[in-house]
């Protein structure tokens, strides 16, 4: 029972991490739908899980922490530009442009789209001669095909059998949004790009600096620090930074705790045993859980286009993923020479590099939130 709960672990703890994140869509729609500044909602966001993660991180890591170099202080802070600076800062402009929904069925793009940056940068090597190559780059094509349709063709409303008794946030689904459905979904594809570069980051900066609850609580500091300095300079009212017993506390909190501290220490232990790749393979349930939520709780309404436009990009999603099933299961693959630790492809495997002063850490296989 012990190794079959070691084995299941990583996809329960994938699934339980999509639903927090389907939450997060559902209360910051809200929350933007009240009047709150996005960056403001950033800055508390970040604030509030860098404090909830330090003391863990100060106690459980006294004795593991790594040492802090020049390099990984500037890998933390382009990471706390990456996520909570570009990510979410567009994803929430886009998203009250578009719809809760919408967001989260474009940002299933981002294993395509972590794919294409990880090739660029050599991090993926594609032979055409193999199958699971050709199914990463026809998966990454059909991935970036859905993202278009959904940008390009929006389609009638699909009616549900609540939409028509559900008001509550619903200014931000329809009217002025409609307007902007194509500059909103091009926000959102930016922040899907800067959510895929944090994904490579990170995996690259967590096999150097080891300590996976200090790390996600530094990238959260860095954000907090980069995002003050943006929010003080677009939001000068006091009254922008009030919050009071209702969601404008609840979404920083909320997203604070579940979705910045609590995604990034179990985005990054699950990344180190499976891979980046196999981390955002779960994002289609969270696409479900928000089309539903926001349906019934925003009413916000699902087009014709969003629904093809999902299905598409999930099917591309899921060629990238058995691509890289098989180039993590592949016994063909070559395996870095012992003690070389310099050509390391995504995900990341179980085969180590021999280092005799840090712990043995796993090798990262290539390649590809938010």
């Amino acid at each position: 029972m012990s190794a079959n709960f070691s084995k299941a672990k990583p996809y329960l703890l994938m699934i339980f991490l999509q639903f927090g994140s389907a939450g997060m869509y559902i209360i910051s729609m809200v929350t933007l739908n009240q009047g709150m500044n996005r960056y403001v909602l950033v800055v508390y966001r970040n604030a509030i899980a860098a404090l909830v993660l330090a003391p863990f991180a100060l106690v459980l890591e006294r004795k593991t922490r790594p040492k802090m170099t020049f390099s990984i202080f500037l890998q933390i802070m382009t990471l706390g530009f990456l996520e909570p600076i570009l990510d979410q800062g567009f994803v929430y402009l886009g998203m009250k442009y578009t719809s809760a929904s919408f967001t989260s069925a474009i940002m299933n793009a981002v294993p395509s789209v972590t794919f294409v940056i990880a090739l660029i940068f050599r991090l993926e090597h594609v032979k055409m001669n193999e199958v699971r190559s050709i199914a990463k780059v026809i998966g990454t094509l059909v991935t970036l095909s859905g993202a278009l349709l959904m940008t390009l063709y929006k389609g009638p409303v699909i009616e549900l059998i609540w939409s028509n008794t559900s008001h509550y946030g619903s200014g931000g689904s329809g009217g002025s949004s409609d307007k902007h459905w194509i500059s909103g979904t091009l926000l959102i594809l930016v922040g899907c790009v800067a959510w895929s570069c944090f994904y490579v980051l990170q995996s690259i900066t967590i096999k150097k600096y080891t300590a996976e609850i200090s790390l996600s609580s530094l990238i959260c500091l860095a954000g907090t620090i980069q995002s003050l300095a943006i929010a003080l300079a677009v939001e000068h009212h006091p009254s922008g930074w009030a919050v009071g017993w209702n969601s404008r506390l609840f979404a920083p909190l909320y997203s604070g705790i579940v979705s910045s501290g609590i995604t990034y220490y179990v985005q990054g232990l699950v990344m180190k045993t499976r891979g980046p790749v196999f981390v955002t393979a779960f994002n289609p349930l969270c696409m479900i859980i928000v089309a539903v939520l926001g349906s019934a709780i925003l009413g916000e309404q699902i087009h014709l286009g969003s629904i093809i436009g999902g299905i598409v990009i999930t099917v591309g999603l899921y060629c990238v993923v058995w691509g890289k099933s098989k180039d993590y299961s592949s016994p063909t693959a070559p395996a870095p020479a012992k003690g070389d630790c310099s050509q390391q492809e995504l995900p990341i495997s179980e085969k180590h590099c021999a280092n005799a002063t840090k712990l043995a850490i796993a090798t990262i296989d290539t390649a590809q939130h938010n």
